[in-house]
């Protein structure tokens, strides 16, 4: 899953693909490049200035209308937590909706049951959309959050959404520490064990640079550290700034796990 600002200020490409034709150029890049899914979003995810739905829908709507005309085939996921946003984002063409606040809207499941889009389902610790968490903490932060995004799923299907739709987040640093976040990788089997696929939105992210001590941008090596454990875990779903390094290291997973071949066979063979 190939992220896609539509934002002049998210944490790590900085407003480099802010407009809609930076924002469809990347979405080409990274089709280009192997993604299986493209991730639009309109709003950073940390603090900082108010944007209502109506902005967010200027900055996406032109984004997504161009991606489905020229793309006709890709799979488009929309990262929000309105569902008047997510509605008219579904009817332009949008086929999964990122909700990575975890059902902070309550009728998020209901329009993609309308649509019959996908639903990333969330726990961000139940906190309110663009806040840090502070001080927070759980008695196990496993359990909490396997327990909560398994209620998520269950009424998601309750609602309608299609079961082969719904996809199941931990959302690393969201309402988490970063201790947190790296037990939560330590444990992805415990969350594929409940039977929804897992997502893992890990890139680049800030218990990566606290535990390397690094910025943003020199995060990518422990980035892909912490895909190749989940992945050899079982998640799934990899949201990612960096598309084909990502894809070279679930390559190499898969194929150590037993789950793909050599791309090409040349050693010993002749």
């Amino acid at each position: 899953m190939a992220i896609v600002n539509a934002t002049p200020d998210s944490f790590f490409d900085k407003g480099r693909t802010w407009g809609t034709d930076a924002a469809l150029d990347r979405i080409g890049q990274v089709i280009d490049e192997g993604a299986d899914i493209v991730d639009i979003g309109g709003i950073k995810a940390a603090p900082g200035g108010d944007v209502d739905a109506t902005e967010e829908l200027e900055r996406v709507l032109p984004v997504v209308e161009g991606a489905r005309t020229r793309h006709p085939d890709a799979v488009l996921s929309v990262d929000t937590w309105r569902s008047e946003v997510a509605d008219v984002l579904c009817r332009a063409g949008a086929d999964v909706i990122n909700d990575a606040w975890g059902a902070v809207d309550p009728k998020l499941a209901g329009v993609a049951a309308r649509h019959g889009a996908g639903l990333v389902c969330t726990h961000a610790g139940q906190q309110s959309p663009r806040t840090r968490p502070h001080r927070v903490w759980y008695d196990d932060v496993v359990a909490a959050t396997t327990d909560y995004l398994v209620s998520l799923a269950d009424a998601a299907l309750a609602a309608g959404v299609r079961r082969d739709g719904i996809v199941i987040d931990p959302a690393h640093d969201f309402g988490k520490n970063s201790r947190h976040s790296l037990l939560l990788t330590r444990r992805t089997d415990r969350l594929v064990a409940t039977g929804w696929p897992v997502l893992v939105a890990m890139s680049r992210k800030d218990f990566v640079g606290e535990v390397l001590d690094l910025l943003p941008d020199d995060r990518l090596e422990g980035t892909l550290a912490a895909t190749a454990v989940a992945a050899w875990l079982g998640a799934r779903v990899f949201r990612a700034h960096d598309v084909s390094a990502t894809k070279r290291v679930l390559a190499m997973v898969a194929a150590i796990r037993g789950d793909a071949d050599l791309a090409v066979g040349r050693r010993a063979l002749a």
